[in-house]
């Protein structure tokens, strides 16, 4: 496949720990992942990712961070 010639339709999908990622339109989505409310062409949906996408740290270890950081300015 040449990414330069991909007119395939994408979805922006993400899961549970808020990780983002692209999916073809027209394939059942991958367990445990689900829309994100944008579709559109590759670059449309990456740019869109982008901007979205700020923290990359997956939700599990940010919710930990914040519990630590919680913990430590009770002591």
């Amino acid at each position: 496949m040449n990414w330069d010639d991909d007119n395939t339709i994408y979805t922006v999908v993400i899961n549970h720990e808020e990780q983002y990622s692209i999916w073809p339109v027209d394939r059942d989505l991958a367990l445990g992942w689900q829309e994100a409310g944008k579709t559109g062409t590759k670059d449309e949906c990456l740019a869109y990712i982008e901007e979205v996408w700020t923290d990359m740290r997956p939700l599990s270890l940010r919710l930990k961070m914040e519990e630590d950081a919680k913990r430590a300015s009770d002591e």
